[in-house]
């Protein structure tokens, strides 16, 4: 598997709550996409916010068999997956 960094930015901010249902749809997406014989796994995401604690967008770190089945994922669940990148080595630093 290779590991994806996907960046989402939403057209608006949403709630807490609203993030949360689009969570639990994006998990079941997942679960249906591994049934069916896809490699892909949710690792973790940074949630993005605005000045009033709305959130604006997220960063996603998943290992898939391919790209393809990142986007596949974004697209059934509907979500943006506005850039999708292959994870390189972290930076050394403070």
């Amino acid at each position: 598997m290779v590991e994806f960094q996907i960046y989402r930015e939403l057209d608006g901010s949403i709630s807490h709550d609203e993030l949360d249902d689009a969570a639990a749809e994006s998990g079941r997406v997942l679960e249906e996409m591994r049934e069916e014989g896809t490699d892909i796994r949710w690792n973790e995401s940074e949630v993005l916010t605005d000045e009033e604690g709305d959130v604006v967008g997220t960063f996603c770190q998943y290992e898939a068999e391919s790209e393809d089945a990142v986007e596949e994922h974004a697209e059934r669940a509907g979500l943006p997956a506005t850039t999708i990148a292959r994870r390189g080595s972290p930076l050394d630093g403070e």
